[in-house]
């Protein structure tokens, strides 16, 4: 009971896993942007009085452990989150100052999962995204090799 908050009438605890990417999954989330993007995420969600409990920006997709109050869909906050990081992210990177609404930044979808006794494994995996997919690419790099063995 001690992760449970609290709105007036409502006591809850609703954890969610969102991943979502940029457009094209362009590898758009790098250097100063990365670091930007990180404050203003928990600044939109704190709007909706949402908390953001881990989070990691990968060069092509965003990781999030966010807690959602029930007056809330996720769809709404993910919509909130998305739309307005996009008209920062135009406005502070791209030059445009006036009538952007952010339509092409992030791309349409996003991935959400509860979060419920498995919050810890959650938070690992968040934390340790971007070694695991370094592995990977590693592992793809071997994989795209001739066979070594002599001429044939």
């Amino acid at each position: 009971m001690k992760n449970n908050q609290s709105l007036s009438h409502t006591v809850w605890d609703c954890k969610y896993h969102l991943v979502w990417i940029p457009k094209y999954r362009k590898k758009a989330l790098y250097g100063s942007l990365q670091k930007y993007m990180g404050e203003a995420f928990r600044e939109l969600a704190s709007q909706r009085e949402c908390r953001i409990h881990e989070g990691h920006l990968m060069g092509d997709h965003v990781h999030m452990l966010i807690s959602i109050p029930p007056k809330y869909s996720v769809s709404q906050v993910v919509g909130y989150i998305k739309g307005k990081s996009a008209i920062h992210i135009a406005r502070a990177y791209m030059g445009r100052r006036r009538n952007f609404r952010g339509q092409s930044f992030w791309a349409r979808g996003y991935y959400a999962s509860t979060v419920g006794r498995d919050e810890e494994t959650v938070r690992e995996y968040i934390r340790n995204q971007e070694q695991f997919d370094k592995r990977i690419d590693q592992l793809s790099l071997f994989r795209n090799q001739p066979p070594s063995g002599g001429p044939q």
